[in-house]
């Protein structure tokens, strides 16, 4: 799905590697797809922390020119790419967080989404703490500084049970990187080990890929990893088996990158195999089967092969095109959504046609492209998409549209086909999509489709919850 809804972040980390930061710059370009919106990397020599962040993509930041990754070197590194879910998109927000305190500098990185931040930052607002963003991972180092908290035999973890919600978060101190998911393990999180015996902490295993690391393991949820000296050493921040893990199927149907391996399973294998499923659920007699890429390719492929109908890409996708809702006009969006997505005539023209899509959300964007087929001269459309609708917003990191927004919540079946304007449409069922996994189908989180959430929520809330003033519409962030 294209523009309906938004990535996440992606977090690099590697220890004792004299190019460091080089490497976290090639890891975080290979999570680009996880969030456009800020870039940054905090580099350590061991005694003192360097950081820089800013606005725009991990090429953009860290231009070629631009010196910045030679005045970061240093052999320990984290980098962070965002969307941002919580708190706004401006300079503030950038991570790694950095801060320094009672017991030294530190910088933080954070993916996923903490229920429970506007409560805490009340609280310690209230104390007199003086915050300088609006996300919520600024919460962290203020709860690592408390002085209560450093007191503890082991102050991280003492720290991390404080925190609800869902995380992935890389700790850049000025001697090692501490790695911690949270107990449910909604987002993903592996560990890797480059050729020069260099340990790498990452999102997904395709930024391990991309600086030729071997993929060791995932962090477990509830697990601290910690790179050092000593090479990696773990411990848990709550005991073993008491939580029934709450992976992000999200992750695996649009989020994560074809060839990253989470939760212990290939994306581009899993997608496929929803294509099969989504024959048997959902057959259609066509002449082409065609995807919505990039994250509809691989159930395109697996749809194709299940009902022998011909592959063919009938849709191309640009990947320089800008994000649309900046556009001054509805014409011009409308342009550039063209652009972003352009129609192969030769492939549709008086074709009966099934288009794959991995999800889909508002469905304004969807219907955009419906039209598109049709002018080309598609016959018959199809829409297939490899989930089930989607009726609930999610509070643990994807900055879904409110649930007034979901065309799923507002309409029924027949409407939403009248709506995107095509001849039969068919969803992915909860139950043939959860046969795709390889774990138990209670490890997964479906709350997007079911609005069963494993961790209670406040459904009022939004990203924009911590702010604490009216936005400037005149404030211009820094340009790089």
């Amino acid at each position: 799905m294209v523009f309906d809804k938004k990535e996440q972040c992606g977090l690099f980390g590697i220890y004792g590697d004299s190019e460091a930061v080089q490497k976290t710059y090639f890891g975080l370009y290979s999570l680009q797809h996880r969030g456009q919106e800020s870039a940054g990397i905090a580099s350590s020599d061991g005694q003192d922390i360097q950081h820089y962040g800013n606005m725009g993509t991990v090429a953009r930041v860290f231009r070629a020119g631009n010196g910045l990754l030679d005045k970061l070197a240093n052999p320990i590194a984290i980098g962070h790419v965002r969307y941002s879910t919580s708190g706004s998109s401006k300079v503030m927000n950038c991570q790694p967080f950095f801060t320094e305190y009672s017991q030294g500098q530190v910088a933080v990185a954070h993916n996923g989404n903490l229920v429970n931040a506007a409560l805490l930052r009340d609280e310690y607002e209230a104390y007199g703490h003086i915050f300088k963003s609006t996300s919520d991972t600024e919460i962290i180092s203020h709860l690592l500084a408390k002085p209560t908290h450093i007191t503890k035999p082991d102050p991280l973890a003492h720290v991390l049970n404080h925190l609800q919600g869902a995380y992935c978060l890389l700790f850049l101190f000025a001697d090692r990187i501490e790695a911690a998911r949270d107990p449910f393990g909604i987002r993903p999180l592996c560990i890797g080990k480059t050729k020069e015996g260099a340990f790498c902490v990452a999102s997904e295993s395709c930024a391990l890929d991309a600086i030729g690391a071997e993929f060791l393991r995932e962090v477990d949820p509830g697990e601290i990893v910690t790179l050092n000296k000593d090479g990696v050493n773990s411990r848990f921040f709550v005991k073993q088996g008491m939580v029934t893990p709450a992976y992000c199927l999200f992750e695996h149907v649009y989020f994560s990158k074809q060839n990253s391996t989470i939760f212990g399973q290939n994306v581009h294998e899993f997608r496929k195999r929803l294509g099969k499923q989504l024959v048997k659920e959902q057959p259609a007699d066509a002449d082409v089967v065609i995807p919505v890429p990039d994250s509809g390719t691989s159930s395109a492929i697996g749809f194709a092969e299940q009902s022998g109908i011909p592959f063919d890409m009938g849709l191309v996708r640009s990947h320089y095109v800008g994000r649309t809702f900046i556009s001054p006009s509805q014409s011009l969006r409308e342009l550039q959504v063209k652009l972003k997505l352009a129609v192969i005539k030769n492939v549709v023209h008086d074709k009966r046609i099934i288009v794959v899509d991995d999800s889909i959300v508002r469905g304004t964007t969807t219907r955009g492209k419906m039209i598109a087929l049709r002018e080309a001269g598609a016959k018959e459309i199809h829409m297939r998409a490899s989930c089930p609708p989607i009726r609930f917003p999610c509070f643990y990191g994807v900055d879904f549209p409110t649930k007034e927004e979901l065309l799923a919540n507002n309409k029924d079946m027949e409407q939403i086909r009248e709506f995107l304007g095509v001849d039969s449409i068919g969803y992915m069922s909860l139950e043939g999509m959860l046969s795709c996994v390889d774990k138990p189908a209670d490890n997964y989180c479906t709350a997007c489709w079911n609005g069963k959430y494993r961790i209670p929520v406040d459904v009022t809330l939004n990203k924009f919850t911590m702010e604490r003033h009216q936005m400037n519409l005149f404030d211009k962030d820094e340009d790089v």
